[in-house]
């Protein structure tokens, strides 16, 4: 539940600071380089309901978790790597640009809550195999 909630406050730094323009034009220039590579671009709209979608899942695999749904330590790990990976992106990224990069102000967040649920899961993986 912290990390859909990280999540939350990540997707709206990212609204608030204009992640697509520089997300869009990254993705074209990529495209121009290496065709094959199916990377989208989005419309606000459009990004931003998809990933208030996956905000919304996230909190209701939540209940899943506090049932102690085996699965979920699964789906917790690799969550968890995507987010971490996420907020170092934002990090290198804006050491890269030189500038603090749309979503940085909240990357700390998301390593924070990351890393919690990496622990936690390594932590529920160990306590079902003992």
């Amino acid at each position: 539940m912290g990390l859909a909630l990280s999540l939350g406050v990540h997707v709206a730094d990212e609204a608030l600071t204009d992640f697509l323009s520089v997300y869009n034009p990254a993705v074209e220039a990529i495209r121009q380089r290496v065709p094959w590579i199916p990377l989208p671009t989005f419309t606000f709209p459009i990004w931003l309901a998809g990933l208030l979608l996956l905000v919304s899942v996230l909190l209701l695999f939540s209940l899943y978790a506090f049932r102690g749904a085996r699965w979920m330590v699964w789906l917790a790990y690799l969550l968890g790597v995507i987010m971490v990976l996420n907020g170092v992106g934002h990090l290198a990224g804006s050491i890269y640009l030189g500038r603090p990069m749309p979503g940085v102000y909240s990357s700390p967040l998301l390593l924070a809550a990351a890393a919690f649920l990496l622990i936690q899961a390594r932590k529920a993986q160990r306590f079902r195999a003992t």
